[in-house]
């Protein structure tokens, strides 16, 4: 009996302690985002968590945008204060679209040669009026599985190649180099990782992929010897719209052996908005991020996040693109801007150092590290008055 007794006290002893450790790790008490959300029936909760919630449009699971989207979350996320709600989207040209039509969507991020494609096509007229830009991100290279015959784009004139799925933007770029340098080819709209597939079989001649390396099913392509990445030149047909890019061994160990660099191009991806009129609800929400983004910048550039955000400068210019006023104001105010970028520029004028410089991605490591040496022997300078900026009245009008 008294062992029973004592067993009983134990297992009483046991569930108080089992329910104080519960109570002490109850999420509700150190989530913010968890006490509104199960706070039924308040009409405050649904309006608190709907104000400060900015949704951003992706792109393909396994690519960069998606990585991109996540990062974003990982570290803006801050209660009902700001929450950032990454969506899986379909690519570039679809994420356009998304931007201007689909509700609730108030950023994505396109590819730079995606809307110049879409008006030069006759898709779209003025369309970059009805676009701002938060800030340029980082420069996509393009890759061209093949095997080791082909060496150049010029060897693939005629041949079958796959450019993804027609929402994205490898098609676009694809497309417009091909034209560009006056080369043909039979043109392929397939899923990457089924492509892949058929390439090993001999179905095609090559796979074009356009993203951010390391590029997740570039990476995971298992070579089995026959295949490399193609030299893509910067030849001068493309030097108005595109950068020079290279990739070696420690981007790609599949595809390129140890000690080589394979030359292509590459084109900016941009983190893109709606042109909203600044009295808008919508255009405080993408304040609302600004503020959180380039205040925690600094943050993206380290580990554990993706190694593409160390190119990523928020002054660098995007030509033909309008900022989003309130992006522009605040790298003003916070002497990141306008101001900061001049005195480079003339820095650059008189140093031979600028005929060094191989791709733009080089000019902005020089900026950056120009911004640090000007913070270490900073003279008192004036601030910068936040320029006004009159409001582009949309042309289109979104069903929202």
């Amino acid at each position: 009996m008294r062992r029973l007794v004592g067993l009983a006290i134990v297992a009483i002893t046991m569930a108080c302690g089992f329910a104080a450790r519960a109570d002490d790790y109850d999420p509700a008490k150190v989530s913010d985002s968890l006490k509104a959300i199960f706070n039924f029936g308040s009409t405050t909760t649904k309006q608190a968590l709907n104000a400060n919630t900015v949704t951003l449009i992706s792109g393909t699971i396994g690519g960069t945008y998606v990585q991109f989207g996540a990062d974003l979350s990982s570290v803006l996320d801050d209660g009902n204060k700001l929450r950032i709600l990454p969506i899986v989207g379909r690519g570039s040209v679809q994420s356009v679209a998304d931007i201007l039509f689909l509700q609730g969507v108030d950023l994505g991020i396109v590819r730079g040669d995606t809307l110049d494609y879409l008006e030069k096509k006759g898709y779209a007229k003025d369309i970059k009026k009805q676009f701002t830009y938060v800030t340029k991100l980082y420069n996509e290279e393009m890759q061209v599985i093949a095997p080791k015959n082909y060496q150049t784009l010029q060897d693939l004139q005629g041949r079958r190649i796959s450019v993804d799925l027609p929402d994205g933007g490898t098609f676009v770029t694809a497309l417009t180099v091909f034209e560009r340098l006056g080369l043909k080819a039979n043109f392929a709209y397939i899923e990457q990782r089924i492509a892949m597939e058929k390439l090993k079989k001999g179905e095609l001649d090559a796979v074009i992929v356009v993203g951010g390396k390391p590029y997740k099913s570039v990476s995971n392509f298992v070579n089995d010897g026959r295949f490399h990445l193609v030299t893509v030149d910067y030849d001068r047909p493309l030097q108005g719209d595109y950068l020079p890019a290279s990739m070696t061994a420690k981007d790609y160990p599949n595809l390129i052996a140890e000690g080589e660099t394979v030359d292509t191009i590459a084109v900016p991806a941009v983190l893109a908005a709606y042109n909203w009129a600044p009295n808008t609800d919508r255009y405080r929400k993408l304040s609302l991020f600004v503020d959180a983004f380039f205040t925690k910048f600094p943050t993206f550039q380290n580990p554990p996040f993706h190694p593409k955000w160390k190119e990523v400068s928020l002054t660098a210019p995007l030509p033909g693109w309008q900022r989003l006023p309130y992006a522009k104001q605040w790298l003003d105010e916070h002497g990141v801007g306008g101001a900061a970028r001049s005195r480079f520029e003339e820095f650059l004028k008189q140093s031979p150092v600028a005929k060094n410089m191989n791709s733009e991605s080089d000019r902005e490591a020089l900026f950056k590290q120009y911004q640090a040496w000007e913070a270490q022997n900073a003279k008192a300078q004036e601030p910068v008055a936040a320029p006004t900026t009159a409001a582009v009245r949309p042309q289109v009008q979104r069903p929202r």
